[in-house]
């Protein structure tokens, strides 16, 4: 995903309508631009004609940008280019760190900017490297492929006086078409979870009919469980992003039964495991070290301390392949908080596996992140010893460990861009379940259920 993305042209700015009139101002726009055109050579403008994408934002950030003049665009969700200029130039008045999200000193300053009332953006220019409209957003470059509708749901604390709606088009400019504008359109709707559970029936009905409808929930599965109920129940696919689960053991299980009652879930997460998953096979695919698969019974998985779900899930894709059953599951906790769990081949080899949290000075983007694995036998004259390490980790752990087997080493060169957004459209490409994910998920369940009480 390229950094600098096209020039945008705005049919509409946000605009503040009635839950009544969306549909109809949306019409507006369009027959206004196609009567009138733009005036800068443009002669078509193509609408949403592909998908809807509804974005369940429960983070303030965007919105205390956009009341405090700093963020131009639609509220979509999407951390995109134009979110993060509109972020840095906020960090550079007040004087803070650049970081890729909102720090809370940032929010305690934004909402303390809010409740008196103060234009900063007005009273101090932002800076010309930080113009917000200088570059798309996600949810823009998604559109220069397919035109979709994005409608954002942004809940407010506060008193329930219902919901608010906004309106708007965006269309990032295509070099190869500068005669034909390919557009998203955005709705935005905010109000307190209640107010905004009671719109679950208007959000469905402003969905594209007869094209797939996408939910971005960017949270737990757990929060605000009936508003999310109620938007999967329609909804193609549901992506989640798990790395952003606070209690991930209890949320993965959430997930497996989602599944499982037949909503079907995306997880951008995983598709982070893509290459770890994708080294394991090959590591495995010369025939002399096929046959010594079988003996593989100790597994080590490291990763950064914060989010075990990358390690349940790869363990979870492990077994599901190899048809590994989990029997028992230990929380040992200490320094490296870990979980050693025991399973069972076909042949009834007994497995043990260990989960280990490390602690690292600077966290990467991605909370819980793998930095290393090892697969190991207890039979020193089985050729199976293989060890995979990041690239940012490497492998000592693995490495101080020792062993008497010669093991395979690989670097694993993990994804170009692991942002949620660069992910989500990826996404949005696929619209079928992902079987490999739903048994691993499975398996993963099978794993933490034996902790339950």
């Amino acid at each position: 995903m390229p950094s600098q993305s096209a020039p945008v042209i705005s049919l509409q700015a946000p605009k503040d309508v009635s839950l009544s009139e969306i549909n109809s101002e949306l019409s507006k726009i369009w027959q206004s631009y196609n009567a009138g055109g733009d005036g800068q050579g443009f002669t078509t403008a193509t609408r949403a004609s592909t998908f809807s994408l509804i974005v369940y934002e429960p983070a303030e950030t965007q919105h205390l940008l956009t009341a405090l003049g700093y963020y131009s665009g639609p509220i979509d969700g999407i951390n995109g280019p134009r979110m993060q200029a509109a972020l840095h130039a906020a960090q550079q008045i007040y004087q803070l760190p650049t970081t890729p999200y909102a720090t809370p000193d940032l929010l305690a300053k934004l909402r303390q900017a809010l409740v008196d009332k103060q234009q900063i953006s007005q009273d101090l220019p932002i800076p010309q490297q930080f113009a917000a409209d200088s570059s798309a957003g996600v949810a823009d470059m998604i559109a220069s492929q397919n035109p979709c509708r994005v409608i954002a749901l942004c809940p407010e604390p506060g008193a329930d006086e219902g919901v608010t709606a906004q309106v708007s088009a965006y269309c990032p400019v295509q070099k190869q078409s500068r005669s034909t504008l390919i557009c998203c359109e955005y709705i935005t709707l905010r109000g307190t979870e209640a107010a905004l559970e009671r719109v679950a029936t208007l959000v469905r009905s402003l969905t594209i009919g007869g094209l797939p409808k996408f939910v971005w929930w960017k949270t737990s599965p757990n929060e605000n469980r009936a508003l999310f109920d109620k938007l999967a129940a329609f909804a193609s696919t549901v992506v989640i992003d798990s790395s952003q689960f606070l209690e991930a053991k209890s949320e993965l299980l959430t997930l497996s039964t989602l599944m499982a009652q037949g909503i079907n879930l995306a997880d951008l997460n995983w598709r982070r495991l893509a290459a770890w998953q994708e080294l394991t096979a090959e590591a495995f695919d010369p025939p002399e070290r096929r046959s010594a698969l079988v003996e593989v019974d100790r597994v080590t998985l490291d990763y950064e301390k914060g989010n075990p779900a990358q390690a349940l899930m790869f363990l979870g894709w492990l077994a599901s392949r190899l048809q590994w059953q989990p029997t028992h599951l230990v929380a040992e906790g200490g320094d490296y908080d870990i979980l050693r769990v025991t399973l069972t081949s076909p042949n009834q080899r007994t497995i043990e596996a260990e989960l280990a949290a490390i602690p690292v000075a600077s966290a990467g983007e991605v909370m819980g992140d793998l930095i290393d694995l090892k697969l190991a036998s207890t039979n020193l004259n089985a050729d199976c010893c293989t060890v995979l390490c990041s690239e940012t980790g490497g492998c000592m752990r693995m490495e101080a460990s020792g062993g008497a087997q010669a093991c395979r080493v690989q670097q694993v060169t993990p994804l170009v861009d692991q942002k949620a957004e660069t992910l989500l459209s990826q996404q949005l490409q696929r619209w079928g379940r992902d079987a490999l994910y739903a048994e691993s998920l499975a398996v993963t369940a099978d794993i933490l259920t034996l902790a339950m009480p």
